[in-house]
């Protein structure tokens, strides 16, 4: 089997103050990697981990475009591809006109920059860019799909990126004007997120998606035993480890156990079709 993964963590942001980095992305990359080569069977070779200042939205895109470029090459034989970034969420006013909720999602890289009242575009990767990257993917590629970020949908304004109870901090970024954040508050709209995009694509093939947490919460960047993680991540592993979960959608049961019963607030989210859920992570449908 030939296998590519793209695992990317980002604490720290070229032009975030030190208030609104994070502490557990990069363990969470570094530790999805480990896991790959420990139980799935990934080459050292196969896995490409990109974290702070190397995770550009340039060298994530890069990386995941390559990887389809393969996919789509006769003779390459690429079977599992795995993507997984750790990192802040956030939104955007949509300026294309084709969101009815009038945002974009959006996944905050390493040179994430402001323009104006609200991000800029050109400095983080919009939801429409993977959905349009996922759509590339050919039948018979197995696509594993792990995002934890805040996927936002309400409550801009209460939100901040102080820590919180049990030094836990949100991984949400919010626009970084009042007015940005006018901007992106759709009043009384459902929020649509990247695992709305996947359940709608028509492509032939889709990925499988782990969401840490719904559209309108966030999810927590947190301390474990002085160590830090992403609480979804650090579950999610502990669920694939343990080796009890026969199914993604067991994975998801145990990681949502979890995290109610140390207090998260956070659910997990899985997109799959109905064989991808009830056969095991990373095992191809």
């Amino acid at each position: 089997m030939s296998q590519f993964a793209l695992c990317v963590g980002i604490n720290r942001f070229e032009n975030l103050p030190m208030a609104s980095w994070l502490n557990g992305c990069v363990n969470d990359a570094a530790d999805v990697c480990a896991l790959l080569g420990a139980a799935y069977g990934f080459a050292d070779s196969s896995i490409t981990v990109l974290t702070d200042q190397a995770a550009t939205k340039d060298a994530v895109l890069g990386a995941m475009t390559e990887a389809l470029d393969r996919a789509n090459t006769p003779g390459e034989h690429l079977d599992h591809i795995v993507f997984t970034m750790s990192s802040h969420g956030t939104q955007l006013p949509d300026t294309s006109g084709d969101e009815a909720d009038q945002v974009d999602e959006a996944f905050a890289t390493y040179d994430l920059r402001q323009n104006g009242a609200v991000w800029d575009a050109s400095s983080l990767i919009v939801d429409d860019e993977l959905h349009d990257l996922f759509t590339r993917l050919p039948k018979g590629v197995l696509l594993d799909v792990i995002l934890d970020t805040c996927h936002s949908g309400s409550g801009l304004r209460a939100l901040d990126l102080v820590p919180t109870v049990d030094d836990r901090r949100p991984r949400f970024v919010p626009p970084p004007t009042p007015l940005g954040r006018d901007g992106a508050e759709a009043e009384g709209a459902d929020t649509r997120t990247l695992r709305d995009l996947v359940r709608s694509s028509t492509s032939a093939a889709k990925p499988v998606l782990f969401a840490a947490c719904r559209a309108d919460q966030t999810a927590a960047d947190a301390n474990f035993g002085g160590r830090y993680n992403g609480a979804f991540t650090r579950f999610l592993l502990d669920a694939l480890q343990s080796g009890s979960a026969p199914s993604r959608a067991a994975v998801i049961k145990q990681v949502n156990a979890k995290l109610r019963a140390r207090k998260f607030a956070q659910r997990a989210q899985l997109e799959a079709s109905a064989p991808g859920k009830s056969t095991a992570w990373g095992t191809a449908f």
